[in-house]
């Protein structure tokens, strides 16, 4: 007889030798587990050296199979959760990542200090877990969030339906803020900005399975910041803040780009857990 638990632990010893790490490997073997099975963590704790359900193995390895070619679990379980919520992802967004939230935390504390977030927009939508978190978070404000994938707007829309503000969410196919009238009080963007050079080294999650128009941003990873202050150095309403996203390693250069824009005032860079720059807060100047 095989428990859930032989499965799970025989299901991670597979997921390892394909060449994922340890400790991710018990976690994601758990967490197909408990999704085939409707469970949440402490059901699974509680029942796991139960027999296993007819035909859960053979479902069961149809889903470490998938993971074992390095498809994301995210994409397998078709959610992730962003800020306490959990959003629908598809292999047409980006994963969401924790250090996004530090562009939730950072708006929020510009609407707090300058209060006007009159028309916020999520630049580059993809799953929509921005712009629904700051609908949630801020009702006296108007959402509008865009993208240039039409099939990551329908991910974005779902979402908004999913948490309840579909009405107060206006999705726009465009390049960033090319489609964006009026003029904005609040942007926040997290553009691509891989280097494509470093295409290679990606984890075979990221490289083969993420939207590679969500994942580069040009030669130095920074093409996309570009368009986007260029577009919102026009449109931006001053005293107004832009709020963008960088990678590791990007921030001198961020910083040397952002200086050929004198509408553009560096307010503060934000670390993420490990101390890594990850977000810098602009002020669109008054002259």
């Amino acid at each position: 007889m095989s428990t859930l638990h032989d499965l799970v632990v025989e299901a991670g010893g597979r997921l390892g030798t394909a060449g994922i790490r340890e400790s991710e490997a018990r976690l994601d073997a758990e967490a197909l587990a408990r999704e085939l099975l409707g469970w949440d963590r402490a059901r699974f704790l509680t029942n796991r050296h139960d027999e296993a359900p007819t035909g859960f193995r053979e479902d069961y390895d149809r889903l470490i199979a998938r993971r074992a070619h390095r498809e994301p679990t995210s994409y397998i379980v078709g959610f992730r959760e962003f800020w306490g919520l959990e959003f629908e992802v598809s292999s047409d967004v980006l994963i969401p990542r924790p250090e996004s939230e530090f562009l939730i935390e950072e708006a929020l504390l510009c609407h707090a200090t300058a209060g006007h977030a009159g028309l916020v927009v999520d630049a580059g939508t993809g799953s929509g877990c921005l712009a629904v978190v700051l609908a949630r978070e801020l009702p006296g404000a108007r959402i509008v969030a865009t993208d240039i994938s039409r099939k990551a707007l329908a991910v974005a829309r779902r979402n908004a339906v999913r948490h309840g503000v579909a009405g107060r969410v206006r999705f726009v196919c465009a390049n960033f803020l090319s489609g964006v009238r009026p003029a904005p009080d609040l942007i926040v963007c997290n553009p691509p900005y891989v280097p494509r050079g470093v295409a290679p080294g990606l984890s075979p999650e990221v490289r083969e399975f993420e939207p590679h128009v969500a994942l580069f941003g040009g030669a130095d990873g920074l093409d996309n910041h570009r368009t986007v202050l260029t577009q919102a150095a026009e449109r931006l309403s001053p005293p107004g803040h832009l709020l963008l996203e960088f990678g590791d390693g990007q921030e001198e250069a961020l910083r040397a780009t952002v200086a050929r824009w004198p509408a553009f005032r560096i307010v503060r860079v934000r670390n993420d857990l490990q101390g890594i720059p990850r977000t810098m807060v602009l002020e669109r100047s008054n002259e």
